[in-house]
């Protein structure tokens, strides 16, 4: 069974920080390009940091030089620093796995909420 479990999200200030966790298994996780993504209340998901098998990132430009993604092939864990959050990344994330081949299903965590307080 595959399963993508965020944690770490919540309620936090205006210019504060917050690290999102995803743990992963059920998949060989190390092959997988792994992202963040996030959707606002009556807004479309979308994404917001990628990484793939060998390390490469690539974000949102809304949020280039204040979030990173990691990820910890060991650990079957990917991360995302937010730092100097805004109360318009309020939303809830989501981690995804994407599909390593076409013919591969892609998985979805069950996202966690970050609220930031202006």
């Amino acid at each position: 069974q595959v399963r993508l479990v965020e944690s770490g999200g919540g309620l936090v200030q205006r210019e504060g920080s917050v690290r999102l966790s995803c743990a992963v298994s059920g998949i060989i996780f190390k092959i997988y390009p792994m992202a963040w993504y996030r959707q606002a209340a009556g807004k479309q998901r979308e994404l917001v940091a990628s990484i793939t098998p060998g390390g490469t990132t690539d974000y949102l430009d809304s949020v280039k030089g204040r979030f990173t993604i990691a990820r910890d092939n060991g650990q079957n864990t990917i991360y995302l620093q937010m730092n100097s959050l805004k109360p318009e990344d309020t939303a809830v994330y989501y981690c995804k796995a994407d599909r390593p081949t076409r013919s591969a299903p892609e998985y979805w965590g069950q996202g966690t909420q970050v609220t930031v307080s202006s």
